[in-house]
């Protein structure tokens, strides 16, 4: 490995996990370990019962708890195939090489204009979307601090050994290893194996196997990242400092029983029928976008107020946002609300789309195609609306634009990110509600939810009961698209107008770096439409305890 000078210390700095707490142990005991353990109690329990006969020896309840385990077993043993399955390769392949390049440029772009962070530059990429820099790639200095920022941001993508006490036999799991790994133990085979997975989706065979057309992509991107990096990556290969290759690397998922399922399948069909009989509202399937629809029956095209589309993110679907729904139904009792409904991130194992989730062309097809059906926006032509003007002299109220407001949480903004992509027209208005969409290329978010080793009782739950759940593990790690899920600025039309576009982030959320996404939104000037908690967590701001619900609900009211 070719030797460094002396690199600033941000980029070097060791981030080592600081233990776990109580809270993580708690939940573990309480929590975790009664539910894992329900599919070997109920495994021991059967082969036991039929290894000593007892089955013709018990009365009616215990062959009622011998049917209940029988069924975990066999459950187990399909919950187990699925998993096999999941585990292959990614289904999806290779990207569109010059949307890729166009993406890597604008990732390249990013920070590289001197831009403070409460204000933003004049220059513009759209003049209809003012405020993101279109700077030259030049070959940045070394002391440089966009150079410094970028290394340090680049390397959250490379995990790597301890350095005292452990070789590198020793260490064969990510409980011994760190996160971001120090800029100077990344060498080029490393360096390429990340490009090349994020650019083809494959595992990096190394240089001289590739094709020659792929060695010339790989030789133009690594160039451009070494001129945006301010200094050249050392030849050679190092083991120590590995990559994150989300959709190559082994999936994480944990087994849970059939009761647990069963459970949340029930509360969903529940919540699905509630909504139906106390709001008035209607479970439907337009093609293959399950959805709840609650239109008020005095709503008028025309004149009405404007349509809500509420994007939910991972864990249980309607079972864990019910009450947010409930609190947005009664608070916008003449706005139409829509609900599209995630089974593969809802554990809703038994939906025909559990283990094949919507990409981005097909999810912003039906979200589109759905939204025009119910006639709240044309999909080709421009939206229109009466003037002011012209209602003054009319005497005739204005119409609301068609169009609809979106509201995203969490992982809901890759959806929402979608639709503005493929029709920016059609969404008037946006709120972020803790967004995953923004500034992840920088890896905080994948390594977050799906590497870290857990610290607290939170970290836990989100890990064992949303993160390593299988539909969800199969949606974030084999069907991940980091350069379709990436929202910047400039796609956001009106992202300054506090009326048009909101963003809601909490400083301790554990999943996003929020003081980075934060960072990035107001360095374009995004400052009135920027909520921030400092003490939020993920997920808080949805709940009527924390100070932001009620701003969500007022500007939903457009207030």
């Amino acid at each position: 490995m070719a030797s460094h000078k002396l690199l600033p210390a941000v980029a070097e700095t060791l981030h080592t996990s600081p233990g776990r707490d109580l809270s993580f142990y708690l939940v573990l005991f309480l929590a975790v370990l009664p539910i894992w353990s329900v599919v070997p109690f109920s495994w021991a329990f059967v082969i036991y019962a039929l290894h000593y006969g007892l089955i013709w020896n018990f009365a009616w309840r215990g062959w009622a708890v011998f049917a209940v385990a029988l069924s975990e077993v066999f459950f187990s043993v399909y919950h187990y195939n699925l998993a096999s399955f999941v585990s292959g390769p990614s289904p999806n392949g290779p990207g569109n090489l010059h949307e890729l390049q166009r993406v890597f440029h604008r990732v390249l772009q990013a920070g590289l204009a001197s831009l403070p962070e409460e204000g933003y530059d004049e220059e513009t990429l759209d003049v209809d979307r003012p405020g993101s820099p279109e700077e030259t790639l030049t070959n940045l200095d070394f002391e440089d601090p966009r150079a410094i920022d970028f290394r340090n941001y680049l390397r959250t993508w490379y995990v790597g050994r301890h350095p005292v006490g452990l070789s590198d036999d020793t260490v064969t799991d990510t409980s011994h290893r760190f996160r971001r790994a120090p800029w100077s133990s990344i060498c080029r085979h490393e360096m390429f194996a990340w490009l090349y997975w994020s650019v083809f989706n494959s595992p990096f065979a190394g240089y001289e196997n590739v094709s020659q057309a792929e060695q010339k992509v790989l030789d133009e991107v690594i160039d451009l990242l070494e001129q945006r990096a301010g200094v050249k990556i050392p030849e050679g290969s190092n083991p120590s400092a590995t990559p994150l290759l989300l959709t190559l690397d082994p999936i994480n998922v944990s087994w849970r029983p059939l009761i647990w399922y069963a459970g949340v399948a029930l509360s969903n069909a529940f919540l699905r029928r509630r909504f139906t009989n106390k709001w008035n509202a209607k479970v439907a399937v337009y093609k293959d976008l399950e959805y709840v629809l609650r239109v008020p029956a005095t709503w008028n095209t025309r004149t009405g107020p404007r349509p809500v589309v509420f994007m939910h993110g991972l864990g249980l679907g309607l079972s864990q946002y019910c009450r947010f729904l409930e609190h947005v139904f009664a608070a916008i009792p003449d706005h139409p609300v829509l609900v599209p409904l995630l089974p593969h991130v809802s554990q809703e194992i038994l939906h025909p789309r559990y283990l094949r989730p919507m990409g981005r062309q097909e999810m912003a097809q039906c979200l589109a195609g759905l939204i025009s059906e119910l006639g709240w926006a044309d999909i080709a032509k421009p939206i229109s609306g009466t003037s002011d003007s012209d209602s003054e002299n009319s005497g005739v109220k204005a119409p609301v634009p068609k169009g609809v407001t979106m509201l995203s949480h969490s992982n809901g903004s890759f959806g929402h990110a979608w639709l503005l992509k493929a029709h920016p027209r059609m969404v008037t208005r946006s709120c972020f509600v803790d967004p995953v969409t923004f500034c992840s290329w920088e890896g905080d978010l994948c390594y977050n939810f799906i590497y870290r080793p857990c610290e607290n009782g939170l970290d836990l739950v989100i890990r064992y009961f949303v993160g390593m759940e299988l539909g969800v593990a199969n949606f974030l790690q084999r069907h991940f698209d980091w350069s379709s899920n990436s929202l910047w600025y400039e796609e956001i039309p009106n992202a300054q107008d506090p009326k048009r576009t909101m963003f809601f982030l909490g400083g301790k959320d554990t999943i996003i770096d929020a003081n980075r996404v934060r960072r990035y939104l107001a360095s374009h000037g995004v400052r009135k439409n920027l909520r921030f908690d400092p003490d939020g967590h993920h997920g808080e701001a949805l709940l009527t305890r924390s100070p932001f619900h009620n701003d969500i609900m007022n500007w939903l009211r457009e207030e």
